[in-house]
């Protein structure tokens, strides 16, 4: 699966990239035809890479290659190809442990940083989907297994020591993307910062009251620090609703190239943010008054589900599978010392709802006042409805953020979005 590692880079267009899939038979004969009859759609319209599809006589192929910079900005924000290799490591391990979840790898070169998947049909970007209000009835089962076990069998509670270091050495060397998380998550949001933009000039006034709120400022610094020295897990890194393939009864995710060892709660936090995100800009598209009522409780009823089933499976596969050099078996013998460790895996999920929360918050700031922002809000024509629903999701986030304790339960945050769902801030201009 893994190709030569020998030969120079190179950026393969349309033309080099037909060449270089008619050199590898299992692909090719996937594909069926002659090269030459091969369609070739460019489809990248995510920040750092090339996507294409290749469709041929007999079936078809996605194929993304990493460039050495980051797309969205160009050449002057170079960018290591060695996240392609990480995205693949990570897509191999949670095929192993979530298998039928994310998409099948077909070809690695790593000297080419370019990786041949599944053709995902007719499977969409859920992101996608949202803004369109459509609801998915298999998601909440599906990626919260996916979560669960790739999260769960990736830490301590069921690792020895060895092995969870050795998986935090492999994925160590992913620092770069590391580092875009740091700064365009965790601080530029907060500061001046020459890639941030918002819209303008309806959210100035919130811009400027983020760079001046130093109860924000502890409470994203403590998040920055947790995320820096807090490798519980293997994480996807990156797991919001335009990292997610789906069709009525099918999940895929996809991306996973800012994989390392982290936090557990910044990837549910970041599922759970974008869902928030599109409960918010959801009246932003309304052509009629209540219009999609329907469409924004099943986004309700799906963040709550998406931290309870989450919950339920990860302490289901404690219960089974605790092995690991955390919470030894010997240290809790007997009925006495079961349940004095299920009350301790109850505390263990409390603190971790607390980061879910707080990191959920992160994601949906960064998206409203940072660099790369969300289609859910930007497809919103109307700057000034843009700016409310902004308006409303930054204000849950705050107090997500700097009042964690007061959200005990997810229903917690979906009362308090519920609250906001008609507020009317004041906005500037």
């Amino acid at each position: 699966m893994t190709g030569d590692r020998a030969g120079d880079y190179r950026i393969l267009h349309e033309a080099a990239l037909r060449d270089y899939l008619a050199g590898l038979p299992d692909i090719a004969a996937l594909l069926g035809g002659e090269p030459a009859s091969w369609e070739i759609t460019e489809v990248g319209d995510g920040n750092l890479n090339l996507v294409f599809i290749m469709k041929g006589a007999r079936g078809g192929v996605a194929v993304k290659q990493a460039l050495p910079y980051v797309r969205l900005v160009g050449e002057s924000w170079p960018l290591p190809l060695s996240r392609a290799h990480y995205e693949y490591l990570a897509l191999s391990r949670q095929a192993q442990l979530a298998p039928g979840l994310v998409p099948a790898l077909l070809h690695h070169n790593e000297a080419l940083a370019l990786t041949v998947m599944e053709l995902l049909e007719p499977h969409i970007i859920m992101r996608k989907g949202l803004v369109a209000g459509t609801q998915y009835p298999g998601f909440v089962g599906d990626i919260t297994t996916f979560m669960a076990r790739t999260l769960f069998f990736t830490s301590d509670l069921t690792l020895s020591a060895a092995e969870k270091k050795q998986g935090i050495a492999a994925f160590a060397g992913n620092h770069a993307l590391c580092k875009i998380t740091e700064d365009l998550i965790f601080t530029d949001p907060y500061r001046i910062a020459e890639q941030n933009r918002w819209t303008a000039p309806y959210l100035d006034a919130l811009a400027t009251s983020l760079r001046d709120d130093m109860e924000l400022h502890v409470a994203i610094s403590r998040l920055k620090l947790k995320f820096m020295a807090g490798p519980e897990a293997l994480l996807h890194g990156d797991l919001h609703t335009g990292s997610i393939m789906v069709t009525d009864n099918q999940t895929r995710v996809i991306d996973p190239e800012f994989a390392f060892y982290g936090p557990m709660g910044f990837d549910v936090g970041a599922v759970i943010a974008n869902l928030v995100m599109a409960y918010f800009a959801s009246a932003g598209h309304e052509r009629s008054p209540g219009e999609r009522a329907a469409f924004e409780a099943w986004v309700l009823e799906t963040v709550e589900q998406v931290w309870n089933e989450f919950a339920r499976k990860f302490l289901d596969l404690w219960r089974a599978n605790g092995t690991g050099d955390a919470y030894p078996v010997s240290l809790f013998a007997g009925a006495q010392g079961a349940a004095r460790l299920e009350a301790e895996r109850q505390v263990y999920m409390q603190r971790l709802f607390a980061d879910t929360a707080g990191f959920a918050a992160a994601k949906t700031i960064r998206r409203i006042f940072g660099l790369a922002h969300n289609i859910d809000f930007e497809l919103i024509e109307d700057p000034k409805k843009r700016a409310v629903s902004e308006a409303r999701a930054v204000r849950l986030a705050r107090a997500m953020m700097v009042e964690t304790g007061t959200f005990r339960t997810i229903a917690d945050v979906t009362s308090a979005a519920r609250k906001l769902r008609d507020w009317q801030p004041e906005l500037a201009g």
